[in-house]
């Protein structure tokens, strides 16, 4: 089973974002966590487009953008010109859900549906054939350095149950709260990506917290 390590750039030092991105060049993880927050969808602001696109002059790894925006429709161009490989939009903000993935694959990227830690999975069970990424919120969204929220192992269990189901190619992504505490619990319970940003960007040795995380088995 390959495990995925995408740490969150938003617990990173924004003083230092160049940095930071580098550590994450050249540590073994695979992706890159952009969290976009709006304010009105989250209780919080983070970043928006030039942000973006300054992250990506410097990533070489790809971009996993996280929208948690309302009307996320009208952004997906520019996220995916700003250089997105993936763009995951929120099953709660959007009123067109299939509209709003097909959108995301005709713009070329890969395509994400996040849940809120109070939305069950069966909500994805017309469209999680044509889902690349679930992102199971493991923590409410809006602020890092929440606690990780225990029934999230039952939910990936279930959602592994319906991507087998449907015959998806769907990996599941956790975020919120991950560390070496919990991470085996959800790779056993069938978890594909874990994204980490307090727990790495705060470690002594981020590039080892990275590595730890991808080594488990």
């Amino acid at each position: 089973m390959k495990i995925y390590i995408a740490p969150s750039i938003l617990a990173a030092d924004f003083a230092n974002l160049e940095k930071e991105i580098k550590m994450i060049n050249d540590s073994e993880a695979d992706y890159i966590h952009v969290d976009i927050m709006d304010g009105v969808f989250v209780p919080n602001i983070s970043m928006g487009v030039p942000v973006v696109e300054a992250i990506a002059r410097h990533a070489k790894k790809p971009l996993d953008v996280h929208l948690m925006i309302v009307e996320p429709d009208r952004y997906l161009e520019n996220f995916k010109n700003a250089g997105a490989a993936h763009l995951t939009v929120h099953l709660e903000a959007c009123q067109h859900l299939d509209r709003t993935i097909q959108a995301i694959k005709s713009l070329g990227c890969k395509a994400g549906v996040a849940l809120n830690p109070h939305s069950p999975v069966s909500q994805l069970e017309e469209i999680i054939a044509a889902l690349d990424i679930v992102c199971l919120m493991s923590v409410n969204p809006g602020f890092g350095g929440q606690s990780f929220i225990k029934s999230t192992y039952d939910k990936v269990k279930k959602l592994k149950n319906l991507i087998a189901s449907q015959g998806s190619m769907a990996k599941i992504e956790i975020d919120g709260g991950v560390s070496l505490e919990n991470a085996k619990g959800l790779l056993d319970a069938g978890a594909d990506i874990l994204v980490a940003g307090n727990f790495v960007f705060s470690s002594k040795n981020p590039k080892t917290t990275i590595k730890k995380l991808k080594s488990i088995s």
